[in-house]
């Protein structure tokens, strides 16, 4: 039932009932006297129940006001908590952040990042989520998501951070000799990292494309860039690397670029989130904290 007194009017009255004077309650709610005055006589009328007692030196409640004050302040004084801690996770750094990020990405260069980030603001906590399905962001209550292409959500806005390649590798000393063409790595024993099928290659230099469906010679699939790089050099087979972490290896000796004139399509990490105006700090700080990392 839709009650028939303003509630503003009773948050006066609650509050002429801790100051016990139209005074002290007056100052501490900022309106005049005579305002004040004015809004407890119409509760009182739209209840049509007596709520204070008035003389000329002070104020008291009646025994239908006790009961009203006693019940009614727990209300405002929770309504208070909830503006307290609004007002702190607008303007305070502290809190949870929640943030989904795939697992290669993740594991491998946002990791340290993360790190870096607590280590600053020692009142933050995040609580990441590292996967390679896409979630839906909205139901999972994520706060920052990361993801590499596919970045279009409605009502998030989408920051480029990072542009990636995939390229071809095997075991360091695996005969790739007879492999000249994106054509030629059919009947090569193969790892597949999902999802990243099929190989979509581009020349360099001439811009062909070519996009290679392993479907002989399959050895291993994975969802993850650590297990996918083992078995390269375990010798079970060619696989489909970000430049990010083959490279590194390469020249190291590692492992062995194949068909090093052919790399994937330009792939671009995103970071997502809201509409920054409204952010909490929190989130706030950590999408300014990573915008700064990457553009070092």
């Amino acid at each position: 039932m839709k009650p028939n007194y303003s509630l503003d009017d009773l948050r006066c009255f609650c509050s002429v009932a801790r100051a016990g004077s139209f005074k002290g309650a007056a100052q501490s709610l900022g309106m005049p006297l005579s305002t004040l005055s004015r809004r407890i006589r119409q509760l009182e009328t739209d209840l049509q129940l007596r709520l204070l007692n008035r003389d000329a030196h002070r104020v008291s409640l009646t025994s239908t006001g006790e009961r009203y004050f006693q019940r009614s302040a727990m209300l405002f004084d929770e309504l208070n908590d909830i503006d307290e801690d609004l007002h702190r996770d607008k303007y305070q750094p502290q809190g949870k952040i929640r943030i989904s990020a795939p697992i290669n990405a993740g594991s491998q260069f946002l990791r340290d990042i993360f790190y870096d980030f607590l280590l600053q603001y020692p009142d933050i906590q995040l609580d990441l989520s590292f996967s390679n399905s896409l979630i839906d962001i909205e139901a999972e209550g994520m706060d920052v998501v990361f993801r590499v292409g596919n970045p279009v959500v409605d009502n998030w806005i989408a920051r480029p951070l990072k542009h990636i390649h995939f390229i071809v590798c095997s075991h360091f000393d695996y005969n790739i000799s007879d492999i000249t063409t994106p054509e030629k790595l059919c009947g090569h024993p193969t790892i597949i990292c999902r999802p990243m099928i099929p190989w979509q290659l581009v020349h360099k230099e001439s811009h062909a494309t070519f996009d290679y469906h392993p479907q002989k010679g399959i050895r291993l699939e994975v969802d993850e860039i650590l297990t996918l790089v083992h078995a390269i050099k375990a010798g079970l087979g060619i696989g489909y690397v970000p430049d990010y972490f083959a490279l590194p290896m390469i020249a190291q000796s590692k492992i062995k670029h194949v068909l090093p004139d052919w790399r994937s399509q330009t792939r671009t990490l995103f970071m997502l989130y809201r509409d920054r105006d409204n952010l909490p700090m929190r989130v706030r700080l950590f999408i300014e904290f990573v915008i700064k990392h990457f553009e070092r």
